[in-house]
């Protein structure tokens, strides 16, 4: 049974506009048991704090799902300020560059599977369904990741570890212990899933949280058990009775299971080999016997081979077909098997296309590498799952959107068919559409102009409105947007308005995760003026400083000019009071006739409320937090806090900076000191890849006056 009471939302600000309404419907709509519901909430209108007071409402653990990191993140920083004394968490793909295992059979070309982990996101990833095992107050934002393969959450609560003053083991069974359940030795600086042994101590830094545990023995007893500070080594708590420990690894399979996988996947081997030399595919058969014993060896071994994943079904002793485990499973189940639990999918429109689309695509690469002998049949089942089994395993739904898309439209009518707006009693299988355009601050969607591209010749013209735009709203200390159809263009652009002494940045879906969050974070710090981007910049970016806005060749119909595209974009600008947008296009096509007709139809809607109420519409206030705060480590931070310390010594000499820091490491060591010598050798990294930028950079003008040089000789 949900307890109401498990949530406890803090805010300086009461629901207001349309919120309460939506707030009691929805809440209304979970509790009579309806499957969908959508809140069609205008840009700015508040739907995450709606959202928020419907999850204290419900008082059931939550699943928020964002379409992409940057998003997600975001939504993770405001639900930590919305519920600052409950369980939130970030669960993402923990990768940084992903390159999957994949054949081309028309060029014959192999690529093999390529990947850099982020070790501070796979933290995030252990605290989330560590939460998920041990609380029931969690709110988890997540991306579709959630819907890709995890570990079993039965075996990964199974071995955790109860340690405990007083507990009967010695020091050497303890380790070995440790290393069962994926915990890594070491004599140097401990990172996350690592332990160091030292006399009669033991020290771990768990895999999920940014201490370190330090457990004394005394002959074959546990004898003290201490929190330290990992960077300062000061003590946090001491005198602690026991604490839990779990595996440093999602996939978790004991000994005797192993055995069992080794053998069906020797099983599995032999009928396909059989297959494929029937079909006269010797070739093929040569490839995959040899590769699958190699991987049968390394994992008997060590316990562990390069692409393991793909024999998951055979480890978790699936049926073939069977869906994997997710980060759905670890939520709470009713006794039926039904979920229990509420699902939350922002800027539904987007996502929902994306967690349909993941399947397909992954099936058609992993059936290539079966094909010619590259993998098993059983990889496929190394998948996320498909859009029937995630409709089965989310729990009930609220879809947020400005512009909900056909899935959304469907599922949250009643059973009439008509499209609800207010609660229905008693349905099930019903659905309804809560609508919220007002805006508590009274802001109203933004004006609209068009105008012509090619005024002053094909390109030029709407970058030279656009520019002459820009610094008028930069006088004022506003923030710009413009939007363009490729990458290229943002990279393009953003470096012409730098060279008209326009501090510009680019932004799209080839910079790192944390880098997109930070240069969000420094645009809306001011640190520049002007954000060029493709679509990254439509769904949930909340930049309440932005007051302009350019959708450059807005008549180039398509996904990017869509009418649900265009509103989107139009809504950044919907947050500021002098908030504005231009279409620079020679043609009004359908999408722009579209969302020009639906933005004045909101605007009618909310100039009568605040004539009617007598409201003065006032520009957002938003406090501006780092939200990769969370996702650093201590030790990042100490590093960066060392080297802004150091500023002035790198300006007047970087290389000796080097040096200094070079022989503080040394002596570090000297004295086994490796937490500092740990700090200074990132530093010197860091400091070595800002020299190496600053030349590219440096290079880069000298190129570039070298071919206006060349310019003016030609002339």
């Amino acid at each position: 049974m949900a307890d109401s009471n498990i949530f406890n939302l803090v805010s300086e600000f009461k629901p207001s506009g349309d919120q309460p309404q939506a707030i009691k419907a929805l809440t209304e709509g979970v509790k009579s048991g309806l499957k969908h519901q959508t809140l069609l909430g205008v840009t700015g209108s508040g739907k995450t704090f709606t959202a928020a007071n419907v999850i204290q409402n419900i008082g059931k653990p939550t699943l928020v799902i964002a379409h992409n990191k940057t998003l997600a993140a975001q939504l993770a920083q405001e639900y930590k300020e919305f519920f600052p004394e409950n369980a939130v968490h970030y669960f993402v793909s923990y990768y940084d560059y992903y390159q999957p295992e994949a054949y081309m059979p028309v060029t014959d070309t192999y690529i093999e599977k390529e990947a850099m982990i982020n070790e501070e996101i796979e933290r995030l990833r252990h605290a989330t369904t560590q939460a998920l095992l041990t609380r029931q107050d969690c709110i988890i934002v997540a991306s579709v990741s959630c819907i890709y393969g995890l570990g079993s959450p039965i075996e990964y609560e199974k071995v955790n570890m109860r340690i405990e003053v007083g507990q009967a083991i010695s020091r050497n069974d303890f380790a070995r212990k440790l290393i069962d359940i994926f915990y890594k030795r070491t004599n140097a600086d401990l990172t996350p899933g690592e332990f160091r042994a030292l006399g009669n101590t033991v020290e771990i830094m768990p895999v999920s949280e940014k201490i370190v545990y330090r457990i004394e023995f005394a002959g074959n007893n546990i004898e003290h058990i201490t929190i330290i500070d990992a960077i300062t080594r000061s003590v946090y708590e001491d005198n602690v009775p026991s604490f839990f420990l779990f595996p440093a690894k999602h996939f978790v399979t004991p000994e005797n299971e192993i055995k069992r996988a080794i053998k069906s996947i020797k099983e599995e081997l032999a009928d396909r080999l059989a297959v494929l030399e029937k079909e006269g595919k010797i070739l093929e058969a040569e490839r995959l016997k040899r590769r699958t014993n190699y991987d049968l060896a390394m994992i008997k071994e060590v316990g562990y081979t390069n692409g393991i994943e793909n024999y998951s079904r055979h480890f978790d002793n699936r049926a073939p077909g069977e869906p994997p485990y997710t980060l759905l499973s670890y939520f709470p189940h009713k006794s039926d098997g039904s979920p229990d639990f509420l699902t939350i999918i922002d800027e539904s429109h987007v996502t929902i296309p994306q967690l349909g689309g993941m399947y397909a695509g992954d099936q058609s690469r992993k059936q290539n590498l079966v094909d010619h002998g590259f993998r098993l049949p059983s990889a496929r089942d190394n998948r996320p799952l498909n859009f029937e089994e995630v409709e089965e395993r989310l729990g009930q739904r609220i879809y947020t959107s400005a512009t909900p898309g056909e899935y959304e439209k469907e599922h949250s009518k009643d059973p009439a068919g008509q499209a609800r707006l207010s609660a229905p009693e008693g349905l099930v299988d019903g659905g309804q559409v809560v609508e919220q355009v007002i805006r508590p601050t009274g802001l109203i969607d933004p004006p609209i102009f068009v105008r012509g591209v090619v005024e002053s010749g094909p390109y030029k013209g709407q970058i030279q409105d656009f520019i002459k735009e820009t610094v008028e709203v930069v006088k004022g200390d506003g923030r710009v947007i413009a939007t363009t159809l490729t990458k290229k263009m943002a990279e393009d652009l953003s470096e012409y308005l730098k060279e008209k002494k326009i501090k510009a940045e680019y932004l799209h879906s080839d910079i790192k995760t944390i880098e997109r969050i930070e240069i969000l974070t420094d645009f809306r710090r001011g640190k520049f003026d002007c954000l060029v981007g493709v679509n990254l910049l439509r769904e949930g970016l909340d930049l309440p400083e932005v007051e302009f806005i350019g959708i450059l060749d807005a008549d180039k119909e398509g996904f990017l000019r869509s009418e649900t595209s265009l509103i989107q974009i139009i809504g950044r600008a919907a947050r500021n009071i002098k908030g504005r947008v231009v279409l620079y296009a020679d043609n009004i096509t359908g999408s722009m006739e579209r969302a020009i007709g639906e933005t004045n139809r909101r605007r009618d809607i909310q100039i009568a409320y605040n004539k009617k109420h007598n409201i003065t519409p006032k520009t957002i206030i938003k406090k501006i937090a780092d939200i990769t705060e969370h996702m650093k480590s201590d030790h990042d931070k100490a590093v960066a806090a060392d080297l802004k310390r150091d500023e002035k010594i790198y300006k007047k000499n970087p290389e000796k900076l080097i040096r200094i820091k070079e022989k503080q490491m040394n002596a570090s060591v000297k004295i086994l000191d490796f937490e500092t010598a740990a700090l200074l050798r990132d530093e010197i990294t860091v400091i070595m890849q800002k020299l190496k930028q600053e030349e590219k950079e440096s290079n880069k003008v000298i190129k570039q006056e070298k071919e206006r040089s060349q310019k003016r000789n030609t002339l």
